[in-house]
């Protein structure tokens, strides 16, 4: 029995060749070579696979391309980021820990508006003569100008409180030139009163101009509280403007003359006369 056992691990041994064996096998000697035989297959199949493996893995190699300068290998698929803002210089954005920071754009300068007639919604708003002005960051300015002619320059200017007043825009772009020997008559209707600012420029310009009469009447009072801003509107006053708050007949007169009212009559809002006497009983307390 040992002798077939070493038989059948030795494969180059036949057992034909074993002494006192027949050569026609018994049971148990077929049973050992067909383990024999698959143990040998099963090893010769393994390196194969092995082999199979290790070719695949060569040309998965050989498939993968090399990362480019300045960028860094894939991780799961996808692309880190290269450090220290190596890539990138013209991008256009900055990062900062896991957001980007837009570059900021300059925007242009809020510019005057001027046109014919005001749109009635925006009359309606800005108009309203409230205490408490809470939204209404505009100021709105309807003028007419006679300069003693036949015809009457009529319009309306509107800024936003940044660059050039609706005040200053005035003698910029409705009347830039000035003759000395002609008279000019101007009437404004204002949201609000001149800011301290613009005040003392238009002190300036009636102290300069001698045939300039400016009247300015207003639908607020523009920070009354503040002793700058009564300041000038005193120093305007003694300059020759005359300063009034716009009465209720006022709003009607402006609506139908500077407002795109579909030819619908004004409805004055419930305590416009209230606030009227209000702010007038403030503006002469400033003036007196």
């Amino acid at each position: 029995m040992l002798l077939l056992h070493y038989a059948l691990h030795n494969n180059n041994t036949n057992l034909s060749d074993i002494p006192g064996r027949s050569v026609r096998p018994t049971f148990d000697e077929m049973l050992f070579s067909k383990m024999a035989d698959r143990k040998s297959s099963s090893g010769v199949g393994s390196r194969q696979t092995v082999k199979r493996k290790e070719r695949a893995e060569n040309e998965a190699k050989k498939e993968e391309k090399p990362p480019k300068e300045g960028e860094k290998p894939e991780v799961n698929g996808k692309k880190e980021a290269v450090e220290n803002g190596e890539a990138g210089a013209g991008a256009g954005v900055e990062k900062e820990g896991n957001g980007e920071k837009p570059e900021l754009m300059e925007l242009p300068p809020f510019e005057i508006i001027t046109g014919d007639r005001i749109d009635p919604f925006f009359y309606k708003f800005q108009f309203k003569n409230v205490e408490y002005s809470s939204g209404r960051n505009k100021t709105f300015l309807c003028y007419l100008v006679d300069q003693g002619s036949d015809s009457l320059l009529r319009g309306y200017l509107e800024d936003e409180h940044a660059g050039a007043h609706a005040e200053d825009a005035f003698f910029q772009q409705v009347l830039p030139n000035y003759d000395p020997a002609c008279k000019y008559t101007i009437t404004w209707y204002m949201s609000s009163s001149p800011c301290a600012a613009c005040a003392a420029k238009l002190t300036e310009i009636l102290k300069a101009r001698k045939s300039v009469r400016l009247s300015i009447f207003s639908a607020r009072l523009f920070d009354w509280e503040e002793p700058e801003i009564q300041a000038g509107l005193k120093a305007l006053a003694a300059a020759g403007c005359k300063l009034r708050m716009m009465k209720p007949l006022d709003f009607t007169y402006t609506w139908d003359t500077f407002v795109e009212n579909d030819e619908q009559t004004f409805t004055p809002w419930e305590d416009c006369q209230e606030n009227y006497e209000y702010y007038q009983d403030k503006l002469a307390d400033i003036l007196q």
